[in-house]
């Protein structure tokens, strides 16, 4: 019996729709998922469904499972949880992660799925992408007991990276955004937040996360005497201008990026990537990141949806995909 299934691709900048596709049946070392939730990255897939991603960067922005070429068409996502319904038998009926884009079933290689913790619910777990991201931005940042540490923006990355500095002993976490309504988000974290005008200087860290110039000027502005700014934040193909000369070079800032595409240098020698996902997946035990989860949606509802996230008319941090058999 041929193996059918319906995924979201991107027509054209702007346009997404349904498609339906037909499936391989899983070889040996292979599982066949049944998709119960995927996540849409606001930041990455809005820039993707406008057809923001810089030419030179096509090679690098690729997703491990994406079709097609950008701009378009092209399928595109990174945020599946499902159940195995075939392979070998100590994954049948497991619920795992896949970096795979928004599609109800899909044929991966068993060292694809990662096995979800029992101890965090399927609908929690579509954060472990970003949740590994903001792992890996604080083995760069490497923050110390006692710091005093800014997040300059409250998206999802954002956010990420406050819930996991609300565990660091003794360390005052201010999350920074333009929108009030991130207050909530922030209380439900367990950090302080203010408004940029309102944010607190001297910071000994600052992780910078809004894609914004500004942001990041703000960033650069709270730093305190040989601070460090963690750079998150994702700009496509837009420039951002810096404010280098001022007080930059005499205050002996550091600015560093950090990108999850690689296992930043400063974790312990032999991490891998395996090892960064599954310590995000056990992270979200934690039931305080139910917060980043900012709305959902049916998978048929997700092309219109996309479209409103990327205009942003629809506000939110992760939005959450159900599948039919949810």
């Amino acid at each position: 019996m041929e193996l059918t299934a319906r995924a979201f691709w991107l027509a054209s900048p702007g346009h997404g729709e349904l498609r339906d596709v037909t499936l391989d049946k899983p070889a040996e070392g292979e599982v066949l998922v049944r998709t119960l939730y995927s996540g849409v990255s606001r930041g990455t897939e809005t820039l993707v469904f406008r057809g923001g991603v810089p030419e030179n960067q096509y090679a690098s922005m690729r997703a491990p499972f994406q079709e097609g070429d950008f701009p378009a068409p092209v399928k595109y996502g990174y945020l599946s949880v499902g159940r195995v319904e075939e392979g070998p038998e100590q994954l049948l009926g497991r619920t795992v992660f896949c970096l795979y884009p928004h599609q109800t079933r899909y044929v991966v290689p068993v060292s694809a799925v990662t096995v979800v913790p029992e101890s965090v619910p399927a609908s929690r777990a579509i954060l472990a992408g970003t949740v590994e991201t903001a792992v890996n931005a604080l083995w760069d940042a490497a923050p110390l007991i006692g710091d005093r540490i800014a997040v300059v923006g409250g998206g999802m990355v954002g956010c990420s990276v406050a819930a996991l500095l609300a565990r660091f002993p003794g360390v005052r976490v201010q999350l920074v955004d333009a929108d009030p309504a991130r207050a909530a988000v922030a209380h439900a974290l367990g950090v302080d937040f203010a408004l940029p005008e309102d944010a607190e200087g001297e910071r000994d860290l600052v992780v910078h996360a809004s894609a914004t110039e500004a942001g990041l000027n703000l960033a650069l502005g709270l730093s305190a005497h040989e601070g460090t700014v963690i750079e998150l934040s994702w700009y496509g193909d837009r420039r951002v201008a810096l404010p280098l000369g001022e007080a930059f070079h005499s205050r002996r800032l550091t600015l560093r990026s950090s990108q999850v595409g690689s296992v930043s240098p400063s974790a312990r020698a032999g991490r891998t990537y395996a090892d960064r996902l599954a310590l995000a997946l056990e992270l979200l035990a934690e039931p305080a990141f139910d917060a980043l989860i900012t709305g959902e949606c049916s998978f048929g509802e997700l092309p219109e949806v996309m479209g409103q996230l990327a205009s942003g008319s629809l506000p939110a941090l992760c939005h959450r995909v159900a599948y039919e058999e949810v």
